[in-house]
């Protein structure tokens, strides 16, 4: 049962668990909604409180203006969680929501009594390796045919000019925010990373995909599926398992 918090437009929870000891939060991609996580997080552990991310600019948000800096996004959902902390938590990111969990863990970590059990970064090289990519600067067309080179949208919604044309200030917004990223350097966590990456991608290489180990102060994993970018729709099983360790 998918459940919105009342106090906070930014997060939902997509199952109740009142004796829940882990919490997961779930941030999505660049253009995606909380609702892309609900199919994978039926496969975690039960006792699990399961929140998701809703980024402004979609969905029940979608007459707010999105944020194109990942900084003040990182922000808003660090101070949207900090009234969410009592239990351990793991941040969960895809894509460009890998790269906002290490950014929130950042600023939750000020706080000197929290460290998040751990962060799972996937599909997504790490913050240490730019590319120099210009998705947001491209017209509607050229925003679509990279959504479709990635294969992680519907194609019937491809095929929804209407649709799209709600969408795409989100979805350009979200771009301007992730291409325009820069981290600090040096910066690291402490929670431990765990990485998730296709061995296709080609928007993350082995070697970008191993460099997270460069930004955390603990442990380090990395798990490689056959698949591109959205290569979680084909190991939600596989995933689950994987998440479900994270939160022992």
């Amino acid at each position: 049962m998918i459940e919105t918090i009342t106090n906070t437009p930014w997060l939902i929870r997509f199952r109740s668990a009142p004796q829940a000891r882990t919490r997961l939060v779930c941030l999505p991609h660049a253009g995606g909604s909380a609702s892309f996580y609900f199919p994978m997080t039926r496969t975690v552990a039960p006792d699990t409180d399961v929140l998701a991310v809703q980024y402004p600019g979609r969905q029940d948000r979608r007459s707010e203006p999105c944020l194109t800096d990942l900084g003040q996004l990182a922000d808003e959902v660090a101070s949207a969680l900090e009234p969410w902390l009592d239990l351990p938590t793991v941040l969960f990111g895809h894509s460009m929501g890998a790269t906002l969990a290490f950014e929130v863990a950042r600023r939750l970590e000020r706080n000197p009594a929290f460290t998040p059990r751990r962060i799972i970064a996937s599909g997504r090289r790490a913050p240490s390796t730019h590319r120099d990519e210009t998705v947001h600067k491209r017209d509607d067309d050229g925003i679509i045919a990279e959504m479709r080179l990635l294969s992680g949208t519907d194609p019937r919604i491809l095929a929804d000019e209407e649709f799209l044309r709600m969408a795409m200030p989100a979805i350009r917004g979200d771009y301007t925010a992730i291409e325009t990223y820069r981290v600090e350097p040096g910066a690291k966590v402490r929670a431990p990373i765990t990485v998730l990456t296709g061995d296709t991608d080609v928007r993350t290489s082995a070697e970008e995909a191993a460099a997270w180990r460069q930004h955390t102060t603990g442990d380090f994993e990395l798990h490689t599926f056959a698949g591109g970018h959205f290569f979680l729709a084909d190991h939600l099983e596989r995933v689950g398992g994987i998440v479900s360790d994270c939160l022992l």
